[in-house]
């Protein structure tokens, strides 16, 4: 138990998720204006590639490591959210657009929450693990003794 174990993360439901609304953005973003093109469609892209990286990067390191590469993930989602809302506005995506991908995205978010709860449990009980193994049990007892 050293909270080492690694994630491959091309069989995570999560980083699937995060790549399909990745390549969703990449379709609508076709139809955008040519004047946006290094501006909100820089931007919105650069966030939805983040969604599905960040998770891939994360799922080589740690259970602790990968819930902070998670949490980053996660807050690209919420920025990409916040971007179609603005797309949505300057009239760049309609309504059904939107939903589609509000609906994604949130589906994404309270997945990738829900495994980084798991992950969390794991690094919580490796700690109490080595809070309480024997040997730290014996030097508490050794301290009081003293």
């Amino acid at each position: 138990m050293s909270g080492r174990r690694r994630h491959n993360y091309k069989n995570l439901k999560i980083w699937k998720l995060g790549l399909e609304i990745s390549n969703d953005i990449s379709d609508e973003l076709q139809n955008f204006p040519k004047h946006e093109k290094y501006d909100l469609s820089s931007q919105i892209n650069r966030c939805s590639i983040s969604i599905p990286s960040n998770v891939a990067e994360g799922s080589a390191r740690t259970d602790k490591s990968f819930s902070h590469f998670l949490d980053i993930s996660l807050g690209s989602s919420f920025e990409l959210y916040t971007q179609l809302l603005v797309a949505k506005h300057r009239k760049y995506i309609d309504e059904n657009s939107l939903l589609s991908l509000h609906k994604k995205n949130e589906e994404f978010q309270k997945m990738t929450m829900s495994f980084q709860n798991g992950l969390k449990k794991n690094f919580n009980i490796i700690g109490i693990f080595i809070l309480f193994s024997p040997l730290s049990f014996f030097f508490s007892l050794f301290s009081i003794l003293s």
